[in-house]
């Protein structure tokens, strides 16, 4: 296997595994605030708060992964 075909399927391994926790992490983060919301709609401020900072965190996750891909891409061996 040729170092650059080595060096593209790694890249799209890790920003294809690397956004699939984060995209799951996020659907089930939304669920429970909107569940939250849904049951007690007084303290929607607070839920979406913390909603956002939690969807904040969990897609440092996944930039995470775009940056070892480009990594994995552009550094060479």
């Amino acid at each position: 296997m040729d170092l650059l075909a080595a060096r593209a399927l790694g890249a799209g391994l890790a920003i294809g595994l690397g956004a699939i926790g984060p995209g799951i992490g996020i659907g089930l983060l939304v669920l429970g605030a909107l569940q939250a919301i849904g049951r007690n709609p007084d303290t929607s401020g607070t839920v979406l708060v913390n909603m956002i900072l939690g969807v904040a965190f969990t897609e440092a996750i996944a930039i995470y992964a775009l940056v070892v891909s480009l990594i994995l891409i552009f550094v060479g061996i």
